[in-house]
């Protein structure tokens, strides 16, 4: 297997993270906490949002006017890098698509939306913003999104996983930068085993949960999970990445925040990935996401004491 950093020169010496998210507020509903770990540990992390979130609803009665309502996608834009700033990353550029919305809604997606985008066009927006960053660890969406079909997530995975498999091929858009092979490839899921805790301690300290069994009997992959990423205190910057979402998130919404934060943070203490491709090698379960890129750049010669490594 040939080792992904060899080249030492292509790298600076730090680790790169890049998350590819569909909408403003999922950069903050799935693998913030994560995100914010690796940030203050030294990694650089950039955000791929894909779709401005035009379509979305506002979500929270105390900012719910006609006011938001006419400047609701410059609000989510500004929502979004507020958000970021908190979560750490330290870029955030988007792909350029609107809002695709619900697969039930009155109207068919915009011609200039993400799940109307030709998969090639997309595709090559993303090589371009891989090989223009360079990230060892690459975060999308999984294969499987029986739970939760929304047109834009269900595209995410689909365009991610193209341009992952694009960005090192030499003969692959070539207008697109020099050519980077990203070594490791992750789905980000929340898991039933997750919901599961919330669940029960919230009966436990006798509220009323708003999970009923339809939400158990969804599709979940927690047989798959390869990788769990201890975050505990990193809880509450994702609390208060998801609180930025103002027109998105109520403070008083029982779905995020029926625990008290003091509860909440130990119920649960992992963000949970699947390592769906590497050209590293690295045995399962990891506790990591650059398990086997720390020795590699360790071999090449690179400064990573900042690291912890």
């Amino acid at each position: 297997m040939t080792d992904p950093l060899e080249n030492a020169p292509q790298t600076d010496g730090t680790l790169r993270l890049l998350t590819v998210h569909a909408h403003p507020d999922d950069e903050s509903s799935k693998g913030a906490a994560t995100v914010a770990r690796y940030v203050d540990e030294g990694v650089r992390a950039v955000l791929v949002c894909c779709t401005g979130g035009e379509e979305g609803s506002i979500l929270n009665p105390a900012v719910d006017t006609p006011e938001a309502r006419e400047r609701l996608t410059e609000i989510r834009r500004e929502e979004l890098a507020r958000a970021a700033e908190i979560i750490g990353y330290h870029e955030v550029i988007w792909l350029g698509y609107r809002d695709s919305g619900m697969p039930d809604a009155e109207h068919p997606p915009a011609p200039e939306s993400f799940a109307a985008a030709p998969l090639d066009e997309a595709t090559g927006r993303l090589v371009a913003i891989v090989r223009d960053v360079r990230p060892h660890v690459m975060i999308i969406y999984a294969d499987d999104q029986q739970g939760y079909r929304h047109p834009d997530h269900l595209r995410v995975h689909d365009v991610g996983a193209a341009a992952f498999e694009a960005s090192g091929d030499p003969l692959a858009f070539p207008d697109a930068g020099e050519p980077w092979q990203v070594p490791k490839l992750y789905y980000s899921i929340w898991s039933r085993a997750r919901l599961l805790a919330t669940h029960e301690k919230i009966l436990e300290i006798g509220l009323s949960s708003p999970y009923n069994e339809r939400w158990f009997e969804r599709r979940w992959l927690d047989h798959r999970i390869t990788t769990r990423i201890e975050v505990e205190k990193w809880y509450d910057r994702r609390c208060d990445a998801l609180l930025a979402h103002a027109t998105q998130v109520d403070p008083n919404s029982v779905f995020w925040f029926a625990l008290p934060r003091d509860v909440a943070r130990s119920v649960y203490t992992t963000d949970d990935y699947i390592l769906a491709r590497s050209h590293v090698p690295s045995g399962l379960p990891e506790e990591d996401l650059f398990a086997g890129l720390r020795g590699a750049f360790a071999r090449a010669g690179l400064h990573t004491s900042d690291l912890g490594c």
